[in-house]
């Protein structure tokens, strides 16, 4: 397997871009789960990363070799920790931070406190969890494995120890947890970082898509440094417009998240609980706007949607891929009924849906 820097060559999967992730807020409150800062990682005891990760750029096939082994390693420690989650007709990603089973992730994945949610280990095996507090105006949630047992975990790092240039690595479930495929890695360098401002962040050229959200960013000895939030969108600059949130921010409210509370605005890491849902998923990558998933008891299930259509039109205006039809979604307002023409087998459809609220 090799792997090389997503301005050279993607270390990654084809995948679907999700529609329908949000936090919703909500008054409940789940069961207060005590715990404890975990303490910041020991850099002291870090080895020197190999000189090619000092460059510029990869200068050599010796450079890549070495950053495709120390990637690898890295992995080791990391893969286990990454997590998929479902939430309600949503999925995003997470990662374990804690022996007993919290896990980091973004606000508009965890969604309304005391929701309960399933836990996909990188293996398939599934167990239960809980979502607890989340930050809308950072984009940051946290959840928690409710099951008994000892949890592989990973170490929290310091956000305001990174700078620009560094390199990092990204993991996650593009497209929502699929069976016989490990979490996805990507690799890159960090492009830009604010860390001083309410909406902190910090931007990578590390590939994301729909279903990484959540996911962790980590430095090049597998500390959390951040998670994935907002993806980018469409243009030819898309790949420089994945914003993570900086870790450091969930250390500055921890008692908050852990205690289940849900506090802040809506701002830029989430649409609010009003955000238009469809409920499907495609291929991003795809020539055209084929249907891979619809969701269960979502807008698109209940209108009659099925698994394969390829969507031509949306309310009128000519679809050309997924990405097209995510922007024309997010257009519409929750109740509004919109007319999809579509080709289903040999025929072409039209099938009316109204458009719904993100689940929360």
């Amino acid at each position: 397997m090799r792997l090389y820097r997503s301005s050279l060559v993607h270390f990654a999967l084809a995948a679907s871009a999700v529609l329908g992730l949000g936090l919703a807020r909500a008054g409940a409150q789940p069961t207060t789960v005590p715990t404890i800062l975990p303490p910041v990682a020991d850099k002291s005891k870090d080895k020197p990363l190999p000189s090619a990760f000092s460059k510029p750029y990869p200068e050599n096939l010796g450079d890549l070799k070495a950053i495709e082994d120390h990637v690898k390693e890295v992995l080791t420690k990391v893969i286990p920790c990454t997590v998929g989650l479902r939430v309600g007709g949503s999925s995003g990603s997470g990662v374990i931070v804690s022996e007993d089973g919290l896990i980091l992730t973004a606000g508009h994945v965890s969604g309304t406190p005391g929701r309960d949610l399933t836990v996909i280990m990188p293996d398939g095996t599934s167990h239960r969890g809980k979502t607890l507090g989340g930050n809308g105006t950072i984009d940051s949630g946290m959840a928690k494995i409710t099951d008994e047992g000892k949890w592989p975990f990973v170490e929290i790092g310091k956000s305001a120890d990174m700078k620009k240039g560094d390199w990092c690595i990204v993991t996650g479930q593009p497209g929502g947890f699929r069976p016989g495929r490990s979490p996805v890695v990507r690799y890159g360098r960090i492009i830009d970082l604010n860390l001083t401002r309410p909406d902190a962040y910090i931007r990578t050229d590390n590939t994301l898509v729909g279903g990484d959200s959540g996911g962790p960013l980590f430095d090049m000895y597998g500390r959390v440094i951040g998670i994935h939030s907002r993806i980018g969108g469409n243009g030819p600059n898309s790949i420089t417009q994945n914003i993570h949130v900086p870790v450091d921010t969930y250390r500055d409210t921890w008692d908050q998240l852990a205690k289940g509370e849900a506090f802040g605005g809506p701002g830029i890491g989430n649409a609010g609980k009003a955000a238009p849902y469809l409920g499907v998923q495609g291929d991003p990558d795809g020539k055209d706007c084929k249907i891979l998933v619809v969701s269960p008891g979502s807008p698109a299930e209940k209108a009659g949607l099925k698994a394969n259509d390829v969507v031509l039109r949306f309310a009128g205006q000519k679809v050309a891929d997924f990405d097209t039809l995510r922007s024309q979604v997010l257009k519409r307002r929750p109740g509004e009924e919109v007319t999809l023409e579509v080709v289903r087998g040999e025929e072409t459809v039209s099938v009316k849906v109204v458009v719904g609220k993100r689940p929360g």
